[in-house]
């Protein structure tokens, strides 16, 4: 008797556990989908320079550090897109965005051509990009980014 206890406990657990894998991945496919759709939209923000989205895509404490290294501020970014100082004329991936989900979170990263204008200044490049996502009650927002200049092939 105490071995049926026991074999029972144990199957219980593994397919309470297996089930629970179940769930878990098909949450994260499509927190997933729903970070990609988000890139996508933000992707489209910076074409258009659509202030308002992107004051909505951004996290109040987000953070961007450039291909120099600099870090800048939400606010320090929207002031550079307001004033036309930065502008993205194009943006085309170079290979499929990965992403990662971790419960409320997401890492994606990609390579991706820009051309356009940063602090004034003409600027074109291969760039690898990493995005930080987080789920909060408005959906996904970008908390961080970076930029990070590659050799020309």
């Amino acid at each position: 008797m105490k071995h049926i206890m026991l074999y029972a406990a144990i199957t219980g657990a593994l397919l309470s556990f297996a089930f629970g894998q179940a769930q878990q991945e098909s949450t994260d496919g499509k927190s997933e989908q729903e970070v990609r759709q988000t890139i996508k939209k933000y992707r489209a923000a910076l074409l258009r320079r659509d202030i308002p989205t992107l004051e909505k895509i951004w996290a109040d404490d987000y953070v961007f550090v450039n291909a120099s290294g600099e870090v800048m501020t939400k606010a320090q970014r929207l002031a550079n897109f307001k004033s036309s100082q930065t502008t993205v004329e194009s943006i085309n991936e170079e290979e499929n965005t990965t992403v990662r989900v971790y419960q409320n979170s997401a890492v994606a990263m990609s390579r991706v051509t820009l051309k356009g204008q940063y602090s004034g200044q003409p600027t074109s490049g291969q760039y690898r990009s990493t995005h930080v996502w987080v789920k909060g009650t408005t959906g996904w927002q970008l908390v961080s980014n970076q930029l990070t200049a590659l050799k020309p092939k």
